[in-house]
């Protein structure tokens, strides 16, 4: 039994998960190891759960396909594909009030080539992504333990991916078929209750791990929103007007609730030793939509990831000395 447990946590943000996969590429410049061979769990929501499954997917000889460089392409090449929607759909969707603002065409297009036919159990290293069931009202975790275990909860990746980052009004949920075919998990994001799945992470490794006191987590964010919401504005909105705001305002207000917690419940060692880091930065608010997919705003992420890593180079070697303990 491992003695040190080390746990990794991706927040959901959509576009603006190009921000933890720079950071990730740079632990693994550092390291000289992939992501997967330097943690024992890997967390992930929404555009999180993504980098978490392209993290862990194996390649023929069962070791990890993917760097976190090679998944920085995902946000890059992909990303107009998969915020991308017709003249009729933008018709018939009344802009996006009559239905979710994008068809899930585009991403299941992209989350097919990146995964293919690889399952949850094929993991390489344990994965935890979070999702919601809309029929049964209650947060749905994929996994892999339980897939490598249990038939019924092995799932292809590319579905988990799908179900993760079911953001609603953005994408349509997913319909999960089981392994009964008369019944079926009805799935949205899992960020309407972790956008930032670190505390869910933590208490998994506590579980799987009883008897270990040693943990470190990193949590990597995706931005923290600046966007005022003017109270004089905001007093008047009805339904359709907070339909989208208030997805944000649920992300933000998750994302800061869990890094409080885990500061707390994660101190210093008495040695002094780091034991919970938590990478994150404010947002402009030219770059705070999780849609947008234009090169000018990948070229703003881009510049903010390399910010955090430049603010936090002396933490991020120290974090670096630590994982590969």
């Amino acid at each position: 039994m491992a003695n040190f447990i080390k746990v990794l946590s991706i927040d959901g943000g959509g576009m603006r998960g190009i921000i933890p996969a720079m950071i990730l590429a740079e632990i693994e410049t550092r390291t000289q190891r992939q992501i997967a061979e330097l943690f024992h769990l890997i967390a992930g929501t929404s555009t999180g759960g993504i980098l978490a499954l392209g993290l862990t997917k194996p390649n023929p000889q069962g070791k990890p396909q993917y760097a976190a460089r090679d998944l920085m392409n995902l946000y890059e090449a992909e990303g107009g594909r998969i915020f991308s929607r017709s003249v009729w759909h933008r018709i018939h969707a009344i802009g996006h009030v009559a239905e979710e603002k994008y068809p899930s065409d585009g991403i299941e297009t992209v989350l097919d080539r990146y995964f293919g036919e690889a399952r949850l159990k094929d993991a390489v290293t344990d994965v935890l992504i979070t999702s919601y069931e809309i029929e049964k009202r209650l947060p749905f975790f994929f996994k892999s333990a339980n897939a490598k275990t249990k038939l019924g909860y092995d799932f292809p990746m590319k579905k988990v991916a799908r179900a993760t980052s079911a953001a609603p009004t953005y994408f349509e949920p997913l319909r999960l078929e089981t392994g009964d075919s008369s019944d079926y998990y009805a799935l949205i994001d899992g960020g309407v209750f972790a956008n930032n799945p670190a505390m869910c992470a933590f208490v998994e490794a506590k579980t799987t791990h009883p008897d270990t006191n040693d943990f470190l987590v990193l949590s990597i964010g995706t931005g923290e929103m600046t966007r005022r919401l003017p109270y004089d504005e905001v007093k008047n909105w009805g339904l359709l007007r907070w339909a989208q705001p208030i997805l944000s305002v649920v992300f933000d207000g998750v994302n800061d609730t869990v890094d409080y917690q885990l500061k707390q419940l994660l101190p210093l060692t008495r040695e002094g030793h780091e034991r919970y880091y938590r990478f994150q930065t404010r947002l402009d608010m030219g770059n705070d939509d999780m849609d947008d997919a234009s090169e000018t705003n990948i070229h703003a992420l881009k510049s903010l990831a390399e910010r955090i890593i430049r603010d936090n180079n002396e933490a991020i070697d120290t974090l670096c000395d630590g994982l590969i303990r």
